[in-house]
């Protein structure tokens, strides 16, 4: 049986280093062919997205930086994500984003990866 995330190129768009590298390894030991960490909207130039990555991760907040404009341009340009984040108020991405899952930290390694595998259509809901 295949890994989850075989063959993806995944963004992770997390800003706390350790949690980021948790991520990347976690999507690595569930198949994904290429990770990358941004860990501020900045690491990410300007080149089309769908390009370079099958389906990302982002976390809400990147300090004081809200995700929420980023993660409408990877609605727009059709890559599949998840929202990881231990932001506080769910109701503002629920309303902007009714389709998109939200892990809330902390999670399981098992969470985050089935709710990436169903945004790609990988998994179902159970």
């Amino acid at each position: 049986m295949p890994a989850l995330l075989d063959g993806l190129r995944i963004l992770v768009l997390e800003d706390e280093f350790l949690i980021a590298m948790d991520v990347e390894q976690l999507c690595r030991d569930h198949g994904a062919a290429d990770v990358t960490i941004a860990r501020k909207l900045d690491d990410i130039d300007g080149r089309a997205l769908p390009a370079r990555f099958d389906a990302a991760v982002v976390d809400l907040m990147l300090g004081d930086v809200s995700t929420l404009d980023f993660a409408a341009r990877l609605r727009n340009e059709g890559i599949p994500f998840v929202f990881a984040s231990g932001y506080s108020d769910p109701d503002e991405v629920k309303d902007a984003f009714p389709d998109i899952r939200l892990v809330t930290k902390p999670y399981s390694g098992d969470d985050l990866v089935e709710a990436v595998a169903m945004a790609c259509g990988r998994a179902k809901a159970a």
